[in-house]
């Protein structure tokens, strides 16, 4: 009888696999990440998430389906009934985060028992109204502050932190410009 090796949850056999197949067949580390959101009223709106392609397939066919709720604070106009976006943005990298520091950890042997973070963003709304052209309608700046409860010692966590930082993709997208292209369809 074989037993898994799980560490922080994590299927260590199965995560060592699956980077071994994309050695092999780089193609399988392409995907496509999909989204459709409709306006509810007001500042509402949902977003559903049910596919995606990666590792050479199409996969969510078996009835995946998520959903998440767009709103904004009552000081901006909004019921307040969800996050907006900027604050699904903050989560977005904290979650992120969270699965490149606890599978990394799992990776290099390192036990977490306990992971946490605390993330600020600071923005300007001239930006984002149009009042001013000197200000970015996104955040100025994001702040991560973050504990973890291990037996490691703490140069191996914030090691393991700056490689989490240098292959997040939601890291990634912050700190680089993406092109996104927008088009009016019928």
């Amino acid at each position: 009888m074989t037993t898994t090796q799980q560490r922080n949850g994590v299927n260590v056999e199965q995560l060592t696999q699956t980077m071994d197949h994309i050695k092999q067949q780089p193609g399988l580390a392409d995907f496509k990440f999909r989204a459709h959101t409709e306006w509810q009223q007001g500042a509402k709106s949902r977003t559903s998430i049910t596919s995606l392609y990666g590792a050479g397939q199409e996969h969510g066919e078996s009835g995946r389906q998520f959903n998440l709720e767009g709103d904004e604070p009552d000081v901006l106009l909004g019921s307040d009934s969800a996050p907006n976006a900027v604050e699904t943005v903050l989560h977005a990298l904290t979650s992120c985060l969270t699965v490149g520091f606890i599978y990394n950890a799992a990776a290099k042997g390192i036990e977490v028992r306990a992971l946490d973070f605390d993330v600020e963003g600071n923005l300007d709304l001239q930006g984002f109204l149009g009042l001013s052209d000197d200000s970015r309608p996104g955040y100025k700046n994001i702040t991560v502050r973050y504990r973890v409860d291990s037996d490691a010692p703490r140069e191996d966590l914030e090691s393991l932190c700056e490689y989490v930082q240098k292959t997040s993709p939601v890291v990634d997208m912050l700190r680089n410009p993406v092109p996104v292209d927008i088009e009016l369809v019928s």
